[in-house]
C-alpha cells in the first residue's frame, strides 16, 4: 500500500478513467450520466461519477441513485434458484417438465405464422425436440425460448401478440408460463443459444419450489440478509433514502409489477448491486451472512455451453446479447470469459459478468480478486458494447500488481 496505489491498483489511472469515460461518453453527449465502482482485496478501491441522472431536471449524479438495471436482475434471479440447488429442491439436469407438467410435450418451430389480428390464434406445425428441455438449458439461453423484441422469427412474433412476459400481465408468472405452454420452441434444447424469457421462467421456479412470491424471497433471502435495501422489483416514495424520479412522476416503477420478472424487472442502486458482487466474490458470503457455498459459487466461472463451445459458435446470426462473442461462453445466467485473447480485451478466464438494456454493466474476476459495477441509463445506446469495452480496458490498465 502507498500514496500512489490501493489494492494492488495505480490511484493515477483510476483517476484517468473518470476522466476518460466523462469526456469520452458524458461530454460527447453519447450518456447524460455514469458512475463506476471498483472493489479489490477486500477494498472499495473506487467510486467515480460525472454527468446527471436527471437532464430534464439538471440533477447531478449521486451515489445513491436508483437505476432499472434490466438483465443485471438475471444473476441474481441465478443465485436465487442456485440457493434451492443446494437446499435439493431442484437440479440442473432436471427436465423442466418435472416441474412445470404442462411443458411436457412442447414442440420445436417447423413453419406458420403468427398473425396480427387479434381474434386469430397463431398457427404453427412442431416437430418434437431431440431430447427434454433442462433446467441447465433455462440457465444458459440454450432452451428454446425466445424474446419478442428480438423480431426475427414468427414465433417471436407469436410472444409480442401475446405480450408474454409484460411486466403488466395479469396473473404474473403463472400466466407467462401458461402462455409459453402454448408456443413452440424455437430450436429443439441445448443445440443453440439465443437470449430469452428463460431466466423468467426460472424465477417462476423458485416461486414455486419455494412457496413465496419471488419478489418475497428475494426480499427475505437475498436483499435484507445483503443489506440490499433500495433493491426492488419497484420504488415507492419512500424506499429507503431514495425517491422515483421519472418524467411526470408517472413511472411504472412507483408500484408493485403484477409480473416480477426475474429477467429484468429489478431497481438498484450502485452499493447494493456491489454488495451482491462482494459476496459472490468473496465465494458466496458477506459480513458474516452466507447465501452460497464456496463450490456453488465457483460454478458461475465455467462454460455450460454444450461440447464447450462459445457463444460464437451457437448464438444465431445477428442475435441479441449483453456482451461480444468472441472468446465469451456462458455459465449460470452470465457471460464467462474462456478465452482471453479471442476477446481481444484485457481480461481473465473464468471471470462472470453480464449487462443490463440500459447500458449498465458488471464483472467479477475472482482470480484477480476484483469486481467492478457501472451504471448509467440510457436504453438503445449505440455505444453499450463500446463502452464496455473501454470501461475494462481502463480498470485492467489501472492494475499495477496481478494475482492470476
Amino acid at each position: 500500500m502507498s500514496k500512489t496505489e490501493v489494492a494492488g491498483m495505480s490511484l493515477s489511472r483510476l483517476a484517468s478513467l473518470d476522466r476518460v469515460m466523462a469526456e469520452r461518453y458524458v461530454d460527447g453527449g453519447m450518456l447524460p450520466g455514469l458512475m463506476t465502482q471498483i472493489y479489490r482485496k477486500g477494498a472499495l478501491v473506487h467510486t467515480g461519477m460525472a454527468g446527471h441522472i436527471d437532464l430534464a431536471r439538471g440533477k447531478p449524479m449521486r451515489e445513491d441513485a436508483i437505476f432499472r438495471i434490466y438483465s443485471m436482475t438475471k444473476p441474481i434471479t441465478s443465485v436465487a434458484l442456485m440457493m434451492l440447488v443446494e437446499e435439493g429442491l431442484i437440479g440442473l439436469d432436471d427436465a423442466v417438465h418435472t416441474h412445470i407438467p404442462a411443458w411436457k410435450d412442447l414442440g420445436v418451430y417447423a413453419s406458420g405464422v403468427a398473425t396480427l389480428l387479434a381474434n386469430q390464434p397463431a398457427t404453427f406445425l412442431t416437430t418434437p425436440p431431440t431430447r427434454p428441455m433442462k433446467v441447465v438449458d433455462l440457465v444458459t439461453h440454450t432452451s428454446g425460448l425466445t424474446y419478442g423484441f428480438l423480431m426475427r422469427t414468427s414465433v417471436d412474433a407469436a410472444y409480442r401478440k401475446l405480450k408474454v412476459g409484460d411486466f403488466q400481465t395479469p396473473g404474473g408468472l403463472d400466466t407467462m408460463n401458461e402462455q409459453l405452454a402454448g408456443l413452440p420452441l424455437e430450436f429443439s434444447p441445448g443445440s443453440r443459444w439465443n437470449y430469452s424469457l428463460a431466466i423468467d421462467v426460472m424465477g417462476y421456479l423458485v416461486q414455486k419450489l419455494s412457496g413465496q412470491s419471488f419478489g418475497e424471497f428475494l426480499r427475505t433471502r437475498l436483499f435484507e440478509p445483503l443489506g440490499m435495501v433500495d433493491t426492488a422489483f419497484y420504488a415507492p416514495d419512500e424506499q429507503g433514502r431514495l425517491k422515483v424520479q421519472d418524467d411526470a412522476q408517472k413511472t411504472t416503477y412507483a408500484a408493485p409489477p403484477a409480473l416480477e420478472s426475474g429477467g429484468g424487472g429489478l431497481v438498484s442502486t450502485i452499493g447494493d448491486y456491489m454488495r451482491f458482487c462482494r459476496m459472490m466474490l468473496h465465494g458466496g458470503a458477506l459480513d458474516g451472512v452466507r447465501i452460497l457455498s464456496p463450490k456453488t459459487v465457483a460454478l458461475f466461472s465455467l462454460n455450460y455451453l454444450e461440447g464447450g463451445q462459445e457463444l460464437a459458435a451457437m448464438a444465431p446470426p445477428g442475435a441479441f446479447s449483453e456482451s461480444g462473442y468472441d472468446g465469451i461462453g456462458f455459465s449460470i445466467g452470465c457471460g464467462v470469459n474462456v478465452d482471453v485473447a479471442r476477446t481481444r480485451l484485457p481480461g481473465t478466464t473464468g471471470e462472470y459478468f453480464w449487462g443490463g438494456a440500459a447500458s449498465t454493466a458488471f464483472w467479477i474476476d475472482p482470480k484477480e480478486d476484483l469486481t467492478v459495477v457501472f451504471m448509467t441509463q440510457v436504453m438503445g445506446s449505440d455505444a453499450r458494447l463500446t463502452l464496455r469495452r473501454d470501461l475494462r480496458t481502463l480498470v485492467y490498465s489501472s492494475i499495477t500488481e496481478s494475482f492470476a
